[in-house]
C-alpha cells in the first residue's frame, strides 16, 4: 500500500510522521473552518479548543500539503496509526483529488485521503458549529491543552500559509481578532488588556486517555 494524505490544519506544518514526498496544492469544493473542538491537543473537555475542519463549498479551494507515505507495510501503517491517533476527533476519512498549481484542471493525485468530520452535533459529538468571529476569537485566545494552546495553532497556521504563498483571507481576520483579544500588537509584543468575554461551553469527553508515541521523538503531536 502506498497512499496520499492532505493536511489543512497543523499537518500543513507539523506532519509529525515519517513521509517520502510532500507536495503543495488544494483541493476542490471545500473551505477550511474553525468548526471542531480539539480537547485533548490545543483544550481540554472543560475548555475545548476550535480547530480546523473542512466544509463542503462548491467552487471553493482549499490549499495545504499532500504527503506520501511509501517503503513496505509495516512503515505505511505506523503512519496511518499515528495519523488515526492523532486525528482522532475527526470521525470520517474522505478521498479526494488534489491539485498543483499552475495545473488546476487536471488533477496532480487522486485518492487522497483527508479527514473531515460531520458537521452535525447529534451526530458527532466534537462539532461545534460556526460562531461569530469576536466569540470564536475569545475561545482560541484562552483554550490550552497538553500540547499547547489554541492561539499558536492558528498562528502557525498564518504562518505556515503565508510561507507557501497562499495565505487565507478567513485565517488572517480570526489571527487579528485574536491579537486584539489579547492585545498584542503586530510585532507581537503584549500590551495592558484583559480578556474578557463568556468561558468557552464545556465538551464532556467520551475517549479513553490515550498514550501515544510519534513516530519521531522530536515532533510534539498536535492536532
Amino acid at each position: 500500500m502506498v497512499f496520499w494524505v492532505f493536511g489543512y490544519g497543523s499537518l500543513v506544518w507539523n506532519p509529525g510522521f515519517e513521509y517520502d514526498e510532500k507536495v503543495i496544492g488544494f483541493i476542490k469544493d471545500y473551505r477550511r473552518v474553525f468548526d471542531l473542538a480539539c480537547i485533548d491537543h490545543r483544550g481540554t473537555p472543560e475548555s475545548p479548543a476550535r480547530t480546523c475542519t473542512l466544509e463542503n463549498a462548491e467552487g471553493d479551494i482549499c490549499w495545504g500539503a499532500a504527503y506520501c507515505v511509501r517503503g513496505g507495510p509495516e512503515r505505511e501503517r505506523l503512519a496511518m496509526e499515528y495519523l488515526e491517533r492523532r486525528e482522532c476527533e475527526y470521525d470520517k476519512k474522505t478521498i479526494v483529488d488534489f491539485y498543483k498549481e499552475g495545473e488546476p484542471s487536471q488533477p496532480a493525485l487522486t485518492g487522497v485521503i483527508v479527514f473531515t468530520s460531520t458537521p452535525d452535533k447529534v451526530s458527532n459529538k466534537y462539532y461545534l458549529g460556526p460562531a461569530p468571529l469576536e466569540e470564536m476569537a475569545r475561545q482560541i485566545a484562552t483554550a490550552h491543552g497538553p500540547c499547547g494552546n489554541n492561539r499558536d495553532y492558528l498562528f502557525l497556521l498564518e504562518k505556515a500559509l503565508c510561507a507557501i504563498g497562499h495565505e487565507e483571507e478567513m485565517v488572517i481576520e480570526l489571527a487579528t481578532e485574536v491579537r486584539k483579544v489579547l492585545g498584542i500588537t503586530g510585532n507581537g509584543i503584549p500590551m495592558e488588556k484583559k480578556i474578557t468575554g463568556s468561558s468557552p461551553i464545556a465538551l464532556k469527553s467520551h475517549m479513553p486517555a490515550l498514550h501515544l508515541r510519534p513516530l519521531q521523538e522530536a515532533v510534539v503531536m498536535d492536532s
